[in-house]
């Protein structure tokens, strides 16, 4: 019977469309293998553009040497803070020593901070060119030569723009002291108020649409305003920001409302209104994504729970919502990607270009990585554009490491889930 049987499945007729269908399988596997391989060469070459710019040489002059403000040749930096202070007065003008006087008083001040200003102010190094990293390796001997010969004053020196004086130095007018410690605090302020505020309300509300709204004409309408709000260019948002917060809202995001309004921040352009503006812009992707790992959990779950006699919202604490939030907190990473790149907004909101003092509060002045990003990139002079391209590769370790922490907190929540 066996034999038989054989026989039988061997005599089937062949369906001829098999041949096509794999032909057609492959064919669609090549093209997404191809796909793939297009978006990684992209991907390769935004980064080699950045790191290029990251990095290479440059020729500096200074308009005074070091060695001649030095009665004696020693250096700069081993002087007591009161020859440092003479040197000061000497070379700066009046208005400007008493400018310094009247900041920070020099007794009060420490030798580095008195060093630190020498250099700036009468030393005033200047970059006058700049190389890239490719053109640094491969041609070292030219680019030597060319300073020897345009530039016999200057010094040829290796700058590594992105180190650690450009992450914890604040803003300056000058691309060789420039820093980006106040865009990382601003950042960082921002998104966590934006975080805070988001997470919670749009979490409840797709636990509401989706465990105790009924199916009627005006939830559909809600639900289909979410899902379009997810699509509105960020701008309408910081438009929206700028009405609500900034001025609806004045006395409450400037801070007048607890007493706590600073002279430069009382027309409410502070961090508090970004963060807002952020949450309402991030709002709708965290409640669509919590709807679908919500909608995910299986109803044998649920009704497990009501079985045992648990209520609604019993089973929805204990059971729907630890198997949900794996999936919560990937559309929570979604959004904080989206968050911390956005410049438009913001900049409606009132984020300054230009700022040397680091956020202190909620009611601060504020800028962020993006907006310090945009403001080199548009300045004149070339060298801007390296140290844009170093803050491009913190705002994409800023990027990462909140991402991380947000993978490393799901993968927790997937165990507990288990």
């Amino acid at each position: 019977m066996i034999s038989e049987r054989k026989t039988v499945i061997a005599r089937e007729p062949f369906d001829p469309g098999v041949r096509h269908r794999n032909r057609r399988a492959g064919l669609w596997r090549r093209v997404f293998k191809a796909a793939t391989a297009v978006g990684i060469v992209f991907l390769a070459a935004l980064l080699v553009s950045i790191v290029n710019d990251a990095f290479g040489y440059v020729a500096i002059e200074n308009s005074i040497d070091p060695a001649a403000l030095s009665p004696d040749g020693t250096p700069l930096a081993a002087l007591p803070k009161d020859v440092l202070t003479q040197i000061l007065a000497a070379n700066v003008s009046k208005g400007l020593f008493r400018r310094f006087e009247h900041d920070h008083p020099f007794e009060d001040r420490t030798q580095e901070d008195v060093h630190g200003l020498v250099p700036e102010h009468v030393v005033e190094p200047k970059i006058v060119a700049q190389w890239t990293l490719w053109d640094s390796l491969t041609r070292q001997r030219a680019i030597a030569e060319d300073v020897a010969t345009r530039y016999p004053d200057a010094e040829l020196r290796f700058e590594t723009w992105l180190d650690v004086a450009f992450i914890t130095s604040p803003q300056s007018a000058d691309a060789a002291r420039a820093g980006v410690r106040t865009a990382i605090l601003g950042s960082l302020w921002t998104i966590a108020i934006a975080i805070v505020i988001a997470f919670p309300l749009g979490v409840g509300a797709a636990i509401y649409l989706q465990e105790y709204a009924t199916e009627n004409a005006i939830n559909r309408v809600i639900q289909t305003n979410i899902t379009n709000l997810a699509g509105v260019p960020s701008i309408i948002y910081g438009m929206l920001g700028l009405a609500v917060f900034v001025r609806a809202l004045q006395p409450l995001t400037s801070g007048a409302l607890f007493g706590l309004a600073d002279p430069t921040t009382a027309n409410g352009r502070t961090i508090l209104s970004a963060g807002m503006t952020l949450a309402l812009l991030i709002l709708p992707l965290i409640i669509i994504n919590a709807q679908e790992a919500i909608k995910a959990v299986p109803n044998s779950l649920r009704e497990a729970s009501f079985g045992l006699g648990a209520t609604r919202w019993q089973t929805i604490w204990h059971h729907v919502l630890p198997s949900a939030m794996p999936g919560i907190l990937t559309g929570t990473i979604l959004s904080i990607s989206r968050a911390v790149g956005e410049t438009a907004p913001l900049v409606v909101v009132g984020a300054s270009t230009y700022i040397t003092m680091d956020p202190s509060g909620p009611f601060s002045k504020f800028t962020t990585l993006p907006i310090q990003i945009y403001q080199w990139t548009a300045r004149p002079q070339s060298v801007f554009r390296n140290i844009a391209a170093a803050a491009i590769v913190v705002l994409l370790g800023l990027l990462l490491s909140l991402n991380a922490a947000a993978i490393l907190l799901r993968n927790r929540f997937s165990k507990r889930a288990l």
